[in-house]
């Protein structure tokens, strides 16, 4: 397959849709818009997975599995969340298919094989969650329970593209149940926490943390924490949220517990998650016109070595030194790949490691072993280098780190370039249409005035930032007073 891509400044849209084809990502599959995850892509979600379990389980949660199926009755208990995700429910009838009399060969639902109860294939897990916790908690010697579990889920999707919005992907969903309201306040904070932690320190991608307008919040929530990140195009993804749900599910499902004071309460809950939509803000916020650039911490591949030679034994000589390498760089937790194949010459191989965004190259031939050198190459900038060979661990240690730091700091300075503040709306416009990112505005706090931006301009309110300063000001729109300031853009 051909490695040239559409550039950025073109077509953001095709570029990304060939880059995740192109990079061996994802394809799509038989079943209209759903995904395959090929091997290269699901290791970069085993690499995000592996890191946000262990922060899941450093702050005291603990996984579980619930069915994939929710009874129809179940899910319409809590009637927010019901309607909020009825529009994008699968739902199954029948549990039985028969030969077809009147078509040989193919197959048909089988009439007398309906479900007394109509099943719904979840779009998310609260409803057979709660149902099951209502068995689980009685007293207060119970609370608070941390749940996650890691899933795939179902929303049925008009629109789709790979990563970003597919009709079933995965992720992980947090549950928790406490004793008091401001323990599940807390709980929510923490996981918002958590999520930017991971955003900033291993996926490079710097985010805003805030409170979703009521508009945009979860349906069944009270309130709805957010990440928020700004990809190359200048549009916004929502990168994980955090939710706290009140008494509303506990109410809902009759969910009490017995107080140390003996009375019986409702508990308080939150529920929090991120999917494979991380991956599609991995790729927007670094990747290139040649293709993928990978901060190292979640790379499958950190470094990869190619032998430069001519016949066998060259390639016996340099096998013998890359061994040691490849020895001290495992050692030290780096992921290597030794690539010696005699299919590809070392051109090809440069370029396709170079599309798929390994961190760190390194070619070795015939004059290196002769001069005790390597060639180094980055892939975030380009340069190359060379190292001694005595150095080679040391060096290429110390340059993925500079790489994750490289990464996050371009980020952050894209950023701060495409976030403006704006105090009318000619301005705001203006900034939406022909410029892009976060737009900073006053906002007088109703839903009128939101729906009325969102009409004119399809930017939406992206959160209330956490470290929104107290500014008296007039709403961009309506004029109205203003306390503080609000992030708005348009997104994905």
């Amino acid at each position: 397959m051909s490695k040239h891509l559409t550039k950025r400044a073109d077509d953001y849209s095709k570029w990304y849709n060939e880059l995740v084809v192109k990079a061996d990502l994802a394809e799509n599959s038989a079943v209209r818009g759903c995904m395959v995850i090929k091997p290269y892509g699901f290791a970069i979600w085993e690499n995000m997975q592996a890191e946000l379990d262990r922060m899941f389980k450093e702050t005291g949660h603990q996984n579980a599995y619930f069915p994939l199926f929710v009874p129809k009755s179940l899910f319409e208990a809590e009637e927010k969340n019901a309607e909020g995700f009825a529009k994008e429910c699968a739902v199954v009838t029948h549990y039985r298919l028969q030969n077809d009399p009147d078509n040989p060969g193919k197959l048909r639902v089988d009439p007398e094989a309906k479900l007394e109860e109509e099943l719904v294939v979840r779009p998310t897990s609260e409803a057979i969650i709660w149902n099951t916790y209502k068995g689980w908690i009685q007293s207060y010697r119970d609370l608070p329970l941390l749940i996650n579990q890691w899933a795939n889920v179902v929303r049925w999707e008009m629109r789709t593209r790979l990563f970003l919005r597919t009709s079933e992907f995965l992720w992980q969903e947090g549950h928790t149940a406490h004793a008091t309201k401001m323990e599940a306040v807390k709980e929510a904070q923490q996981m918002q926490d958590v999520y930017a932690t991971f955003a900033e320190e291993f996926m490079a991608m710097p985010v805003v943390k805030g409170v979703k307008s009521d508009s945009e919040r979860f349906a069944g929530a009270e309130d709805t924490l957010t990440i928020e990140a700004l990809m190359q195009d200048g549009k916004a993804l929502q990168a994980g949220t955090s939710h706290f749900l009140g008494q509303n599910f506990a109410k809902a499902f009759d969910v009490k517990f017995t107080s140390k004071e003996g009375k019986q309460e409702h508990v308080w809950a939150t529920s929090w998650g991120v999917s494979t939509r991380l991956i599609g803000g991995l790729i927007m916020t670094h990747s290139d016109d040649n293709g993928l650039v990978l901060p190292p911490k979640l790379a499958p591949i950190q470094v990869v070595i190619v032998p430069i030679y001519k016949d066998e034994e060259q390639l016996e000589a340099i096998s013998e030194k890359v061994n040691v390498f490849v020895k001290e760089l495992r050692k030290k937790g780096i992921s290597v790949k030794f690539d010696d194949r005699d299919t590809y010459r070392p051109g090809a191989k440069f370029a396709a490691y170079e599309l798929k965004g390994v961190p760190v190259r390194i070619a070795i031939g015939k004059r290196d072993l002769e001069n005790g050198t390597v060639e180094v190459a980055r892939r975030d900038t380009f340069e190359k280098q060379t190292v001694q060979q005595d150095h080679v661990v040391e060096f290429v240690s110390n340059l993925l780190e500079e790489i994750q730091e490289n990464l996050f700091k371009k980020a952050i300075d894209f950023r701060a370039e495409n976030t403006t503040s704006v105090d009318n709306f000619e301005d705001f416009k203006d900034i939406i249409k022909n410029k892009g990112g976060f737009v900073a505005a006053h906002w007088d706090g109703t839903e009128e005035t939101e729906d009325k931006i969102k009409e004119l301009t399809k930017a939406t309110i992206r959160c209330i930032p956490n470290d929104a300063k107290e500014e008296i000001g007039v709403c961009v729109f309506s004029g109205k007073t203003s306390s503080k300031r609000v992030l708005f853009a348009k997104a994905y």
